[in-house]
């Protein structure tokens, strides 16, 4: 389905543009059609810029895309642009990625209008059964971005991405910024929709337990480069590369830890003081 040969993307930078940022630097992979790969790496060592890179939303230095038979990286802009409902991405933030004055009903609606996929009696009924199909209901397609919350936002920006019926979606820690019990209900969405239309995906996180959830495989990521790829649970249950080690050994918050009683006051050291509510000053300082 997907194969990515060498694929570059470098940022000129500082005076003159004589140095370059490699924020992706050499990287192949594939992905077979239904698989579902995690890209695993620590905030700037290039996962977003793959992503987007894939896609030609950012234009590659150099390097091939092989989509379906097709180099997506010889495409004219004319192609490309025929090309895109096959390919689509899912973006970190739902709520930047929906325009604030359309209503949900439009902004659903648009991608079907702007390729020419259905009619205006077809285009209805296709947003009334893409609404459903993630989770909401008639009621928000009269609403705005800001009048739904974050989980809501996300589940309209996937109503808009499954209009296209894509074959390849980039999915950009499409869960960050929202709380776990909202997480795991679009986690498994996302799980159950990919499954029936059988959609290759790149999953980008740094979330190694979503990726361990998502993904069929998983790629991690450093300074640009792939530095261990292969099966989820060869990877992070066995890593080989020492990247990968300090990766799945970084202690995880411990949602069990509980706030110790506070110690007692050693025997002559100065009482405290409460100056105001809640906040206490040394009584030798006071």
């Amino acid at each position: 389905m997907i194969d990515v040969c060498d694929l570059k993307t470098y940022y000129s930078t500082g005076f003159l543009h004589r140095t370059s940022v490699r924020a992706v630097d050499g990287v192949s992979f594939g992905i077979e059609k239904g698989e579902t790969l995690g890209l695993v790496g620590e905030s700037g060592c290039g996962k977003t810029t793959l992503g987007r890179s894939l896609l030609r939303l950012i234009e590659p230095t150099s390097g091939r895309v092989i989509f379906d038979g097709t180099d997506i990286m010889a495409l004219s802009r004319r192609d490309l642009r025929r090309f895109r409902p096959r390919m689509q991405m899912i973006f970190q933030d739902a709520y930047a990625s929906l325009n604030p004055r359309m209503r949900i009903r439009e902004s659903i609606a648009e991608p079907l209008r702007i390729h020419g996929l259905e009619n205006r009696a077809g285009i209805g009924r296709r947003v009334r059964d893409l609404i459903e199909m993630v989770g909401l209901n008639e009621e928000h397609l009269n609403r705005r971005p800001y009048e739904l919350s974050g989980g809501q936002n996300q589940r309209v920006v996937l109503a808009r991405v499954l209009a296209m019926e894509p074959e390849f979606i980039v999915a950009d820690e499409p869960t960050a910024g929202l709380d776990v019990s909202v997480q795991a209900q679009i986690l498994t969405l996302f799980r159950d929709l990919g499954r029936d239309y059988h959609t290759a995906c790149l999953y980008i996180s740094h979330d190694l337990g979503v990726v361990r959830a998502m993904s069929d495989r998983v790629a991690i990521m450093l300074k640009g480069r792939i530095v261990e790829l292969g099966p989820t649970t060869d990877v992070l249950d066995h890593p080989c590369h020492s990247y990968t080690r300090r990766l799945v050994a970084a202690p995880g918050a411990d949602r069990g830890f509980s706030r110790p009683a506070p110690c007692p006051a050693p025997s002559g050291s100065p009482a405290m003081v409460e100056v105001q509510s809640g906040h206490w000053v040394e009584a030798a300082a006071w």
